[in-house]
């Protein structure tokens, strides 16, 4: 019988139902480092979202078959280790195609169109002693007749494309960075930095994007183009965006993700200086988390898991 373990049930707020075959189910709200081992010592599938599973801790669990990855991204957890320990590893696929998009065009509209430095205007009395019904201090740009530049062409960028064509946007796929040749239907990495009036990133954290956005590439920006990230925090070089922002180098830039989360040894993307510019917006990693995003997530998680069970695994990153 599979004992089935949920390492951070508290990250979905959705009705998970028990998976339709015998097994043993734990399940805990959430699950500190120094627990991981001992929670998931008799396990044979163990489900998780942000907790780490490094080979040297998958060594010691020698009845576990299966990592449920609940998400999609799986930098958490040890790919190569579980390949050559026949480990079968899922994630989840296509949950946010609504959720995520929306997010990030919401960052992208708020920046061209400088809400948060009208707000803040409205907030301190500006509109109340204007001369006139409006005033003009944060100059607007439309997303119609601009360029979004997209860099991962999965089903979030995807998402994204649909979302800025329907604004009157362009859309531009960005090649691999450094890529020797351009795919048809790409544009070239520099290329897109150069042309894009919006870039939003969507692509996964691995050994080839991490830090795929740094000084360079943001000095290769235009001067007033805003950079969305809602995929991963470990894409961009923060200390580099800050030095853009402050200086200029940019337009804007919205996240929703940070190098470290929960950040609670702080990061400098929360200095209150930074926070509380007119051109950044930083929200808590839920550009995922509609409550539609979500059930879709926990029905997709014990899809995965009976498949495997039923001998024929889906969504395999491992």
């Amino acid at each position: 019988m599979h004992k089935i373990v949920f390492l951070e049930r508290d990250s979905i707020r959705a009705d998970v139902h028990r998976p339709d075959f015998p097994h043993v189910w734990e399940e805990y709200p959430l699950t500190p480092p120094e627990l991981v081992l001992p929670r998931l010592q008799d396990a044979t599938i163990a489900i998780t979202n942000k907790v780490v599973l490094r080979g040297e801790l998958l060594a010691n669990l020698p009845q576990l078959r299966m990592v449920a990855g609940a998400a999609t991204g799986t930098d958490n957890i040890d790919l190569e280790y579980c390949r050559s320990h026949g480990i079968v590893v899922s994630n989840i696929r296509g949950y946010a195609v609504s959720a995520v998009p929306e997010h990030a065009l919401m960052l992208a509209l708020m920046l061209k169109r400088k809400v948060l430095a009208y707000r803040r205007d409205v907030a301190g009395g500006k509109w109340q002693q204007a001369s006139m019904f409006c005033f003009f201090d944060h100059p607007i740009s439309d997303l119609a007749g601009g360029t979004m530049g997209i860099v991962g062409r999965g089903s979030l960028g995807q998402g994204v494309a649909r979302l800025a064509q329907a604004f009157g946007m362009e859309v531009l796929w960005a090649e691999h960075k450094g890529a020797a040749a351009v795919r048809p239907g790409y544009t070239a990495f520099r290329q897109v930095l150069r042309e894009a009036d919006a870039i939003s990133l969507h692509c996964p954290l691995n050994e080839a994007t991490r830090s795929l956005i740094g000084e360079a590439e943001l000095r290769e920006m235009k001067r007033d183009a805003v950079l969305i990230n809602t995929a991963r925090g470990g894409l961009v070089d923060e200390a580099a965006l800050v030095r853009a922002l402050q200086e200029g180098w940019i337009g804007g830039a919205g996240f929703d993700v940070l190098s470290k989360e929960p950040p609670r040894d702080g990061n400098i993307l929360l200095a209150p200086e930074l926070l509380n510019l007119p051109n950044f917006i930083l929200t808590p990693h839920v550009a995922w988390a509609s409550a539609r995003a979500m059930q879709t997530l926990a029905d997709q998680l014990i899809d995965n898991i009976e498949a495997y069970v039923r001998g024929e695994p889906r969504n395999r990153v491992a």
